[in-house]
């Protein structure tokens, strides 16, 4: 780091020196944290994983409930959403078979191998749980009769381990990114994992609020203030709490995708209960409740590749902790 930029006199009088502004560098003007060589698959596959979760709670909601509708839409949007996050993840990895390589060894420690065997759990129930909405369209009689009988019990077992999964799927991500060095992502591990699960109860609660009907639509409703409440007490306590890591959250495209993100959600929460009784009125909460997932969980990926691009993120926090610690031992 280069020299502050106040001027400096010379003991004893003189002329004043003028002393550069403050530039944050490394080596060869690269940054010290190498930046997520990532693509637009990672932040989409946050989304769809939390869809994916969120839409198995809302289906979980509607089975225990007896509401069919609801039960019907969360079951194939957490289908269709668990299948997108598969194909997202494979293509991130670039061919097929690294995906099934991480299943080979457990690692308890291993965020991504945690998140690659919580997948391989949720997937096959969320499809099973999905694929039994179809037993109604099977003859009853013969063989398919019988595969029509054993469908719905099947599928009340699936829907209830994906249920009970998709905590740790709407999370792990969280805890993935605050896993690795990138400044805004690392220092950020208690509130990652908070915004992320209020992020997928929201997105769930989008699909219940366009698909179901509003005489069917109390989960849905309840998941939308409680993923809104969860998503934005998260939000509000990082952006306050980490201080300088916390500005990439602030500013530039990482902030005005979160505001949007926090506004939409927000926006959906309130349409979803004042819209109890319009129809148009639960259908625009829902996509503004989808939309507000989508920028956040966008805004919080490009945020961590702004902190990990500007060393100041990583050097000022070090220089603080050396700080702190020297203070503390009376040095």
């Amino acid at each position: 780091m280069t020299g502050g930029g106040r001027g400096r006199r010379e003991h004893g009088g003189g002329e004043a020196l003028a002393v550069p502004a403050a530039r944050f560098t490394s080596y060869y003007g690269r940054p010290i944290v190498k930046p997520p060589v990532w693509t637009w698959e990672i932040p989409a596959y946050l989304f769809t994983g939390g869809l994916a979760a969120g839409a198995s709670l809302l289906a979980l909601g509607g089975q225990v409930t007896g509401r069919p509708a609801v039960r019907r839409a969360g079951r194939l949007a957490a289908a269709v959403a668990v299948a997108a996050s598969g194909g997202l993840l494979v293509s991130d990895l670039g061919r097929p078979e690294r995906f099934h390589h991480m299943l080979r060894v457990a690692k308890p420690t291993s965020p991504m191998s945690v998140g690659t065997w919580i997948l391989t759990v949720f997937g096959p129930a969320a499809g099973v749980a999905a694929v039994a909405e179809g037993a109604g369209w099977l003859p009853q009689r013969g063989p398919l009769g019988v595969v029509g009988r054993v469908l719905p019990p099947v599928g009340r077992v699936g829907g209830v381990v994906a249920a009970v999964t998709a905590p740790a799927l709407a999370t792990y991500t969280g805890v993935l990114l605050a896993d690795t060095a990138v400044p805004s992502w690392h220092e950020a591990y208690p509130e990652l994992p908070v915004i992320f699960a209020g992020s997928a109860l929201a997105s769930g609660a989008g699909v219940g609020l366009l698909a179901v009907p509003l005489a069917q639509a109390g989960p849905a409703r309840r998941l939308a203030v409680a993923g809104a409440v969860m998503e934005w007490a998260g939000a509000h306590r990082m952006e306050s709490r980490l201080g300088l890591v916390g500005e990439p959250y602030r500013t530039g495209r990482p902030g005005w995708l979160l505001r949007a993100g926090r506004v939409l959600t927000v926006a959906g929460a309130v349409g979803a209960v004042w819209g109890r009784r319009r129809r148009w009125v639960a259908a625009v909460a829902g996509g503004a409740l989808l939309a507000g997932s989508v920028a956040t969980r966008f805004g919080v990926f490009h945020a961590g590749v702004a902190s990990a691009r500007d060393p100041k993120y990583t050097v000022v926090p070090q220089r603080e902790r050396m700080a702190r610690r020297a203070a503390a031992s009376g040095g």
